[in-house]
């Protein structure tokens, strides 16, 4: 009901609502790239997996082609690959 009320009022101009542009979806990866991240930070598959919070046998899947990462994985991934930094705490 609260989001119909927002709505209406937006509507006759009493409430301004803040517009967010979203960055686009994480890229879908391929095996091969995930390894090349994962081996590009001299890491296992069982530690590149507790820093994105999946067991080893997810990268093991990942990397093997069995399995696809999606959603959250996916833009933990982009992150490991463009700033690995973000991931490893100092």
């Amino acid at each position: 009901m609260g989001g119909l009320k927002d709505a209406l009022a937006h509507a006759q101009g009493k409430l301004t609502l803040k517009t967010t542009v979203l960055p686009p979806l994480a890229p879908p990866m391929k095996p091969q790239e995930i390894r090349a991240v994962r081996e590009g930070l001299n890491l296992s598959q069982a530690i590149f997996g507790r820093l994105l919070n999946v067991p080893a046998v997810t990268v093991l899947k990942w990397e093997h082609g069995e399995r696809k990462p999606s959603g959250a994985a996916l833009r933990l991934l982009e992150i490991a690959k463009r700033a690995p930094e973000a991931l490893i705490a100092h």
